[in-house]
């Protein structure tokens, strides 16, 4: 059971089930896989299908969100309990499209929830489905809110060094 209460707690850690009660934080526990990942093992990559249908949820470990510039790995985020990736391909974008990588820097677990599984809750469990896309929305504004103000924070810094010369 521990796999369970790993799951439960890291739904509970993350924006999807902020305003869902806990039978139905189960039920969707219900619909999750847990993956393991080795460290340096990579979770996502660019061009990788085979979740392109899934959202993933760290459970546990270190997972690094990485994209590719110049030639260069840049860190874009260290994924956090309950923090999502794979967004685009869940709610049906074109996963051709995405430029991050997903590693696991230590052993790390992943909740995995395919769409399919998900979209069965449409005709039962509506309301479970909507505030779970409310959950995916807040978390997509909390990184856009976040990739600002580190933005504005660097060309600050630009601006700052730059009057200096």
């Amino acid at each position: 059971m521990v796999t369970n209460e790993l799951v439960i707690t890291a739904l509970r850690n993350s924006t999807l089930t902020e305003e869902l009660r806990d039978s139905e934080i189960e039920l969707l526990a219900s619909l999750i896989t847990v993956r393991n990942y080795k460290a340096g093992d990579f979770i996502l990559q660019v061009g990788d299908t085979e979740l392109k249908d899934s959202l993933l949820i760290l459970g546990s470990g270190d997972v690094e969100a990485t994209a590719a510039t110049n030639g260069e790995h840049m860190t874009l985020h260290m994924l956090q309990m309950g923090d999502l990736a794979g967004i685009i391909g869940f709610v049906g974008g074109n996963v051709m499209q995405i430029s991050a990588t997903i590693v696991a820097k230590t052993d790390s677990k992943v909740l995995v929830l395919e769409r399919s599984h998900f979209e069965s809750l449409l005709n039962s469990q509506p309301a479970i489905v909507y505030y779970v896309m409310r959950g995916i929305v807040r978390h997509v504004h909390g990184i856009v809110r976040r990739m600002n103000t580190q933005s504005v924070e660097m060309s600050n810094y630009i601006h700052r060094t730059h009057g200096r010369y």
